[in-house]
């Protein structure tokens, strides 16, 4: 994947994962997968971030 895209769905991914977090219902099953989803989700976009950088 070229850099500036990489860099744009790294951002979308990282605002996503917040996004979840943050909307998450508290106490229930659904909420802790709601949340863990959105874990997983910044820290994909997290990890496409970093490995942006080291290419350049």
């Amino acid at each position: 994947m070229q850099r500036k895209p990489r860099r744009i769905v790294a951002g979308i991914l990282v605002v996503l994962g917040g996004l979840f977090m943050w909307l998450a219902p508290d106490v229930s099953y659904f909420g802790i997968g709601v949340l863990a989803l959105g874990v997983v989700i910044e820290v994909v976009g997290i990890y496409l971030e970093h490995k942006n950088g080291d290419e350049a």
